[in-house]
């Protein structure tokens, strides 16, 4: 029947019925056990409802309840007069606490879903008010659609609504994201055309770079093919399906070019060659050398420089003939600050012979800051010496320091020396 009749039938008829128990002309007995037999089974639904409150989901917690209601109105029959008040109390007060309850939970869950609502329509608004207009590349697209999508995890991460509230919301988002997207579509169509003409624009680039890939007009060539390299860097994207091909044809032509540039430019003449053999062969001797004096270095020296000098790409062999040299002068009985400097010329006139600015520049710099090392150093210990003035001169600390001094002013001459002997050079 409509549920707006339940309840005024269901108490019509549960009065009649009492009304039959109250009023059957049988045994007291029987009426009595009717009665009991019903107050059991009604404190069984009492107890089955109190434990309810203890359900964590109060949805089913509701709808047990709502069986329960129905076996005490359409399955058990009345209790005794006496009772019916104290059972009903009591089954009302178990009602009562699901009941608030369910209350509690909506009106909280309604809290709930504002506080969504609210984080939904900010993400609408920020979708609504994002500006692409500004956009003239597929990277500046893609970064856009990147925070848009950014914006639509932060608008399902906010939270889930029941359908009567979400809908409203669910069309804002949807109409913003739609304004979003046809912005997107528009420029992507208008870039698929542009494509293709960027297709045509490559390919001529490939063809010139295939018609002068063996020409041996070096300057003209190398210069064409950097135009066409930096030109293809300027022209956009083509369309996916001829990307792949273009690059690797156009990669191809170029490599092929500038491998035989490289070639070119690192063959060694023969003359060239000539004084890489002499010099290998000379270096090789050296190392053979057994007794070695302080001519017998300088001599090496000089008669290294006199083989000539070394093409670029062999210009590690002067790094070894250095290095040889610089044992030979350690082997030697000779003042280590003699040996240092023979070391440091032999260097330095290295350098000069290759015209190596940058290297001479950066020994000039490092020279100039060791001497402003050891001269700090001196001043620092001499400062310290002042505070010796009552001292006896043979005390060992005393001593140690001025010894120190002694040794970084025979330093300092040695770093001004080096100083020296490179502003001789005109480089």
């Amino acid at each position: 029947m409509p549920k707006s009749h339940y309840n005024d039938t269901w108490k019509t008829y549960h009065h009649h019925v009492e009304r039959f128990y109250d009023l059957l002309h049988l045994s007291n007995d029987f009426r009595d056990l009717e009665f009991k037999h019903n107050l059991e089974r009604k404190l069984e639904i009492i107890a089955q409802a109190e434990a309810l409150s203890k359900e964590t989901d109060i949805n089913v917690a509701f709808k047990e309840l709502q069986d329960l209601h129905k076996k005490w109105k359409e399955d058990v029959g009345p209790v005794a007069q006496e009772m019916r008040e104290e059972v009903w109390h009591k089954f009302s007060a178990a009602t009562k606490n699901i009941h608030d309850k369910r209350h509690d939970y909506y009106k909280e869950m309604r809290t709930k879903y504002d506080e969504i609502i609210e984080k939904k329509l900010v993400v609408i608004n920020a979708i609504n008010a994002y500006d692409p207009s500004k956009n003239k590349s597929h990277s500046d697209w893609q970064k856009s659609i990147n925070e848009i999508e950014r914006l639509r995890k932060e608008y399902f991460d906010a939270g889930k609504l029941p359908y009567s509230k979400s809908e409203e919301v669910w069309q804002k988002f949807k109409k913003a994201t739609k304004k979003f997207n046809a912005a997107k579509n528009v420029f992507y169509k208008q870039e698929k055309n542009g494509q293709q003409e960027n297709l045509e624009q490559k390919i001529a680039l490939i063809e010139y770079a295939e018609s002068i890939k063996d020409s041996d007009d070096w300057e003209m060539a190398t210069n064409g093919m950097k135009k066409v390299q930096s030109d293809w860097k300027k022209i956009g994207h083509v369309p996916r399906k001829f990307s792949d091909d273009i690059w690797k044809r156009f990669k191809a032509a170029c490599n092929h070019y500038f491998d035989r540039l490289h070639e070119q430019k690192n063959a060694v003449s023969k003359e060239e060659q000539l004084i890489v053999d002499a010099k290998k062969e000379f270096l090789d001797k050296l190392k053979e050398t057994n007794e070695t004096t302080k001519e017998a270095v300088l001599e090496a020296i000089n008669s290294w420089k006199e083989l000539g000098r070394l093409p670029r790409e062999m210009r590690h062999l002067d790094g070894k003939f250095n290095k040889q040299i610089d044992k030979m002068l350690e082997s030697l009985s000779l003042d280590k600050n003699e040996v240092s400097m023979l070391k440091f010329t032999n260097l330095i006139d290295s350098l000069a012979d290759d015209n190596d600015v940058r290297k001479l520049d950066s020994e000039q710099i490092f020279v100039r800051k060791k001497i402003d090392e050891v001269f700090k150093e001196i001043q620092q210990l001499e400062n310290n010496m002042g505070f010796f003035s009552n001292v006896d001169e043979n005390n060992p600390l005393f001593l140690n320091v001025k010894n120190r001094v002694e040794a970084f002013k025979e330093d300092l001459a040695i770093w001004n020396e080096k100083l020296s002997y490179l502003k001789k050079l005109d480089y």
